[in-house]
């Protein structure tokens, strides 16, 4: 993965790094803090995907990188993207199997998604696992369903879900929580 050049801002910490990019704009600065954790990355990748495919994804992860960082408030760069690269290749692995019918290339046995209770062996049940998801989802109360919405779908912060639903900072953290409870519960039962 040597597409991004090596930078010497070792001693920068990740706040940092995103702020003079989000001042600068320059990648340098985005490309250094991404560095830390492209093995990461790639690590995530390759829990969903093939070898080539999971180096692809590192790849568009970064050109993702390069608007996303801008839109948010990023607390805690490593779990933020963590969560982001996860999220790119569950889309990945959906568009594939939209477009060639049933035929995901996954490295067998290897996809791992919230513990041992979720673990899939084939791309029949991831897709049967999305569904569930969705539907559990629906039947969580309105506020709960709006919050983990927001903050897991769209990777909006805390302060981001307060200012676009209204809600106090200490409600939105029990939405959070308790949906994300609720979910599982509900996928527990049906899943």
């Amino acid at each position: 993965m040597k597409f991004i050049q090596q930078h010497t801002f070792t001693t920068a910490d990740d706040a940092m790094l995103i702020q003079e990019y989000k001042t600068t704009g320059k990648l340098e600065y985005l490309s250094a803090l991404y560095q830390r954790y492209m093995t990461l990355v790639y690590g995530v990748c390759l829990k969903y995907l093939d070898e080539a495919s999971s180096q692809d994804a590192v790849m568009q992860i970064f050109e993702e990188l390069i608007g996303k960082v801008k839109q948010h408030e990023i607390q805690h760069f490593k779990s933020w993207l963590h969560v982001l690269s996860r999220n790119h290749c569950l889309m990945k692995l959906r568009a594939m199997k939209n477009r060639q019918g049933l035929e995901v290339p996954m490295i067998e046995g290897s996809f791992m998604e919230m513990g041992e209770a979720a673990h899939h062996d084939s791309e029949y049940q991831l897709e049967d696992h999305l569904q569930s998801m969705e539907k559990c989802l629906e039947r969580l109360p309105a506020e709960q369903k709006k919050s983990v919405q927001l903050f897991y779908l769209q990777e909006k912060s805390y302060r981001e879900v307060v200012e676009l639903t209204g809600y106090e900072m200490n409600k939105v953290k029990s939405y959070i929580q308790n949906g994300k409870r609720n979910l599982k519960i509900c996928m527990d039962q049906h899943g």
